[in-house]
């Protein structure tokens, strides 16, 4: 049976934990090969949110076959780096030197960092945190933007919701996409999302304003974005005339209507790609009647996009033993 063990910091973050052993021990639930253990250096670990959490002292006995990780803190609470103790970073640099792999979940990484294992390797973290993670560790290769990389059996997450995501690309690696998606719909995940994808859906990037009537609007373009969506309709909906509409979008947004639409069906139809479908089958689903315009937005929305975080480099290689996922 292979075992996940969390290391757990003070001031940990609820989520950066209960996320992706929610995941674990849901597949153990499952009949999967999962024994999850929590350490740290004191019984009881105090957490962000209030909520104390009891761990043990000793660290089982680790094979390659097992995964370490480190779930984040708030940085504040003990500057970025962390409290974590230099025989905990031994422990994890000896794991993974044994063939074993180690995780991060969002500044989780600086654990990592510190125990020298992001040293030439891709990475990623929380986008407050990802400039500082590049300045501390300049032989880490930053990844920004993205959900998870996994580098050499080396793993770290973009933190909070993603440490779901990248525990369920660890099941899907080790059992199949199957797994995963069984695992997924017992928690009621919407979809599993790859690590390429951004941190910040383009809901989330454009609504950072006050106006009212934008927002009303943005919620039908959010509900029904594949479907066609005049200007009269979504002027009603905001309650204002659609040259008002497209004066106060373009101030709150940067963006006409059309062109959030459009990114919200570009971003969705990354997801279908990236999940198998083909660019047809996806422009369909989304709304486009012409694979072509699809073509030519996903190459004006992600120029230069080099292949999924996910992937190990060139020759690393992710040996059977990689983690409780591979």
């Amino acid at each position: 049976m292979a075992r996940v063990v969390f290391l757990l910091v003070p001031q940990l973050h609820l989520l950066d934990l209960a996320g992706p052993a929610q995941v674990f021990s849901t597949a153990a639930d499952l009949g999967y090969d999962y024994r999850l253990h929590y350490v740290a250096d004191r019984e009881t670990v105090p957490t962000v949110q209030g909520v104390p959490l009891v761990a043990g002292l000793r660290w089982p006995e680790l094979t390659r076959d097992d995964l370490v990780v480190v779930p984040g803190w708030r940085p504040s609470a003990h500057g970025p780096q962390g409290p974590v103790d230099p025989a905990d970073l031994r422990r994890l640099a000896d794991h993974h030197a044994a063939g074993g792999t180690v995780a991060s979940i969002c500044a989780g990484a600086y654990a990592l960092g510190r125990a020298g294992l992001l040293d030439g390797r891709r990475c990623t973290t929380h986008h407050d945190v990802q400039d500082d993670l590049a300045r501390r560790f300049p032989r880490a290769r930053v990844v920004r933007d993205v959900l998870y990389v996994v580098d050499d059996r080396v793993v770290t997450s973009a933190g909070i919701a993603s440490g779901i995501d990248v525990a369920l690309h660890l099941v899907a690696t080790r059992h199949g996409p199957s797994a995963a998606a069984r695992i997924a719909r017992t928690l009621v995940v919407y979809a599993r999302r790859n690590g390429h994808e951004q941190q910040a859906s383009a809901m989330m990037r454009h609504r950072s304003h006050l106006c009212d009537a934008v927002h009303q609007v943005q919620d039908l373009i959010d509900r029904r974005f594949a479907e066609p969506l005049p200007l009269t309709d979504l002027a009603a909906a905001g309650g204002v005339a659609e040259r008002t509409l497209t004066r106060l979008f373009r101030q709150t947004t940067g963006l006409t209507p059309l062109r959030y639409q459009q990114l919200l069906r570009v971003e969705r139809a990354e997801h279908l790609i990236g999940h198998g479908a083909t660019v047809e089958a996806a422009a369909r689903t989304v709304g486009f009647t012409d694979a072509r315009m699809l073509r030519r937005l996903r190459a004006r929305t992600t120029p230069g996009r080099s292949g999924p975080a996910g992937s190990s480099r060139p020759g690393s290689g992710t040996p059977p033993a990689a983690s409780p996922a591979g």
